[in-house]
């Protein structure tokens, strides 16, 4: 263990997931069609709160699916948080729509949402909620702003499946609902994604979108150009197998979340993960840490030193208003979001994958300590 360099994700995989995989196998049904698909859907929407869920390919590309079938156009508004990653914003630039930025919170780290209201303008149709990393986005809030002004809501829960706020899952707030399955969640499919919603409707629309628009009636005659956005039988098949374990996946992480908190509350000038608020308890997708100012390096060279030390760690989503592709577009011009500039420039996580033993995650801890008295 001493030598161990430890990743920041090992994902956990010794569930049903072969049995499922070897069922596929010798049942040949290995692509996008096959019982795996409904039977997970079934079950993660019903987990998720939700009546409907919709297999896409990945976490990406059901942002794009909910934002075509929500029918956003060309100059419409929607109101997202510049701290998140990247396919949030491209998801709406792709659509022909704008993307107005939030910054974040200081403490919890995910949009502020006092400042939502100040965003709205006439052309303003929608907010993306995303859930950052632990702690979900004040539901209450958004939701009173959404009604009062008309708006439909996104919700982008990728990283807190399983996550309640207050004693309503995470992902079921949203007009739609978008989750991600790549090694890193709480479930996994290796790469895959999940629609979710309430409206028969906009399920249908996306189960279109994400199969060519094929028809039922004459299946190779197509109204609308549609996407090959499918998820296969075979990643279904894990996915189900991950879904059967959430609850105990989620204790794991926040027993991960709990091991840190214990071994570095006291290490000065860094702001721990929070561990939570009056509406929910931290699910410690990632295991995130801040330094503050009174650190004379930022997170990449801690990134760097951690390497050296055999500890996987990295760095913070960028600020989509300093993302340089959206400054060739001449989008986000001059502005400035000081809170999230600062997690982005001075936020790191370390190994918190749910395939990390015990031992692996307090070695974690006592290397990372070392780096801030000299010993590394």
């Amino acid at each position: 263990m001493n030598n161990e360099f430890i990743p920041v994700n090992i994902p956990l995989l010794d569930g049903n997931e072969k049995k499922y995989l070897n069922e596929c196998i010798d049942t040949g049904w290995i692509s996008s069609e096959g019982p795996f698909i409904k039977r997970f859907e079934d079950g993660f929407a019903a987990k998720m709160g939700r009546k409907h869920g919709i297999a896409v390919s990945n976490g990406s590309v059901a942002l794009d699916t909910a934002l075509i079938a929500l029918g956003l156009q060309e100059g419409d508004e929607v109101i997202m948080p510049t701290f998140t990653i990247i396919c949030c914003a491209s998801a709406i630039i792709r659509v022909g729509a704008i993307p107005v930025l939030v910054d974040s919170d200081a403490i919890h780290w995910n949009m502020d949402v006092d400042l939502i209201e100040s965003k709205i303008t006439p052309k303003t149709k929608a907010i993306m909620v995303v859930h950052i990393y632990g702690i979900p986005v004040d539901m209450d809030k958004v939701l009173q702003i959404a009604q009062k002004y008309n708006l439909k809501i996104i919700e982008d829960a990728a990283e807190q499946h399983g996550q309640y706020y207050k004693e309503r899952p995470v992902g079921s707030f949203g007009d739609i609902s978008c989750f991600s399955f790549y090694p890193n969640k709480h479930i996994t499919t290796g790469e895959g994604g999940m629609i979710a919603t309430d409206n028969l409707e906009l399920a249908e629309r996306c189960r279109s979108l994400r199969n060519l628009s094929f028809q039922s009636e004459r299946r190779f005659v197509h109204y609308e150009l549609g996407y090959n956005y499918r998820l296969t039988n075979m990643q279904a098949a894990i996915g189900l197998a991950q879904l059967e374990r959430m609850d105990e996946f989620v204790q794991k992480k926040r027993r991960i979340g709990e091991i840190y908190n214990d071994l570095l509350y006291n290490v000065k000038g860094i702001q721990l993960n929070l561990n939570e608020t009056d509406y929910a308890n931290s699910i410690y997708w990632v295991y995130g840490i801040v330094l503050k100012d009174e650190i004379p390096f930022d997170a990449s060279e801690a990134i760097k030193k951690l390497e050296k030390i055999g500890v996987g760690a990295r760095p913070f989503f960028w600020c989509m208003h300093e993302q340089p592709v959206f400054q060739k577009m001449n989008l986000f011009n001059d502005e400035s979001h000081p809170v999230s500039e600062n997690l982005a420039r001075r936020g790191l996580y370390i190994p918190s994958g749910l395939g990390l033993t015990d031992e692996q995650v307090i070695v974690a801890a006592n290397r990372f300590k070392s780096i801030f008295n000299g010993s590394f």
